[in-house]
């Protein structure tokens, strides 16, 4: 991938302006998942490629995508572009009526799920995406149950949050007719396998079992984040996919694929479920669910890619949902934009490879160096590093080492993401090897200073 980005000084900006952002934040905004009193907000001025700047000039870099997102980087300068000529020329228009734009946006999207899709209904963002695709299930099979595994994340609306299986749906159990069930995980087995290829037999039992117990006659659909990203990068392991696949199949259930997060180039692919290295296969969900990196979440947008079973079960019936900003042309035109520029550019290589060559092995080579490193899973841009007291019993580090971890980190100009016991790898797919190789040093440097204190070496 040809790489033209400057990586000069970082601009100019009024540190005045930063205190003035701030304070305004801590006066009038209210921070989602978050305690209100003790935050202290990062405050970001611009942003480009796979750096953010701050006030003060500062340079960070961004191996968090934000939120797992900014997949082309940041102010790709053909989507802002492209963002400014469509808000010339039609900023808004009702989803009823047709406009140009989306109706490229939605072709692009059905051309890279490939074939066996035809069309796209836009959605706000992820979480409604999941929560339509819920409904059609439901309203084309007649049945009410969705099945969902523990380790997963499928946004915060009615159902979407209750089919997430951490503690954030605990709060927020409204939606009716969800169960879950386990997912394979070999690290930390809930079924005492031995092998990835024996974590997916018996993740398969398990899942058929509960399938038989709900009632198959009571189950609409199985929702599956293909590769589970906030739960920490749970590749699939091999024979799982296509063992859905054919479970769907016997009972009749609808299978709904999460790519929220793990489409559009994050794991080296378009959409994850794609990877010959884990659905050697090519098994096809029936329902695709996108957002994030299908335009870098330049401005909010998310959709279900349908096949010909349900975009025509409503070819004679109303299907009873709608969004006034479906299909937004500011965010069409950013759909366009991005997935012209990836292809163009060989984003979606790029993170192929940078995985591969770069991410992957630096990775395995701070696991040999640092004991607090338990497992090192992932693909292309999409990684995670699991963190433990003890690699013999694995036990998870608690929140005083990933806060410490944080600090490290962010002193060292690294903007990082972590969840639960884990730290996630996850630059844009346009980074670079030097960009690599410098994160490399930081986590380096940042694990070699919480071992000394916390006495992990």
């Amino acid at each position: 991938m040809a790489d033209d980005r400057s990586h000069s000084s970082a601009p100019a900006h009024d540190p005045a302006d930063g205190t003035r952002a701030y304070d305004l934040d801590r006066e009038f905004v209210f921070h989602s998942w978050s305690a209100q009193g003790a935050l202290k907000p990062f405050v970001i001025a611009s942003a480009a490629g796979c750096e953010v700047y701050t006030y003060d000039g500062d340079t960070y870099l961004d191996f968090s995508s934000q939120l797992v997102n900014t997949n082309i980087g940041h102010s790709h300068p053909k989507v802002v572009e492209a963002i400014q000529r469509q808000a010339a020329e039609l900023a808004t228009v009702a989803p009823a009526h047709a406009s140009l734009v989306r109706g490229e946006a939605a072709k692009r999207i059905v051309a890279k799920a490939g074939p066996g899709y035809s069309k796209v209904f836009f959605t706000n963002g992820g979480a409604d995406a999941n929560e339509n695709a819920i409904r059609m299930a439901r309203l084309a099979t007649g049945r009410d149950k969705v099945l969902s595994t523990y380790r997963s994340y499928h946004g915060n609306t009615g159902a979407a949050i209750v089919s997430t299986g951490d503690w954030r749906r605990m709060p927020n159990e409204y939606s009716r007719g969800h169960v879950h069930f386990f997912g394979p995980f070999p690290y930390r087995s809930e079924f005492w396998s031995d092998s990835p290829e024996q974590e997916s037999e018996r993740a398969l039992h398990h899942l058929e079992r509960t399938i038989q117990a709900q009632g198959p006659q009571t189950i609409a659909a199985i929702l599956l984040e293909t590769v589970p990203g906030t739960a920490g990068v749970l590749t699939p392991p091999p024979g799982y996919l296509e063992g859905v696949r054919a479970l769907c199949d016997r009972y009749d259930i609808v299978w709904i694929a999460d790519e929220v997060m793990a489409g559009f180039g994050r794991t080296g692919e378009w959409f994850a479920w794609q990877g010959a290295d884990i659905n050697p296969t090519g098994a096809r969900p029936d329902l695709i669910t996108f957002a994030k990196g299908v335009n870098s979440g330049y401005v909010p947008v998310g959709g279900i890619v349908m096949t010909p079973r349900f975009s025509e079960h409503f070819d004679e019936r109303v299907f009873p949902g709608g969004l006034t900003y479906s299909g937004h042309p500011l965010a069409a035109a950013s759909i366009v934009a991005s997935i012209d520029a990836m292809t163009d550019e060989g984003v979606v290589e790029n993170a192929k490879l940078m995985g591969e060559q770069h991410i992957g092995p630096g990775l395995r080579a701070l696991a040999e160096q640092h004991r607090m490193i338990g497992e090192v899973r992932g693909s292309g841009v999409f990684w995670a590093l699991d963190l433990v007291t003890d690699r013999d019993t694995r036990e998870p580090v608690g929140a005083e080492i990933i806060g410490a971890l944080k600090s490290e980190l962010m002193s060292r100009k690294l903007l990082p993401f972590a969840a639960d016991n884990r730290i996630h790898v996850v630059p844009p797919c346009i980074v670079t090897a030097d960009e690599v190789a410098v994160a490399m040093q930081a986590y380096d440097g940042a694990f070699t200073a919480v071992a000394q204190k916390h006495g992990l070496n």
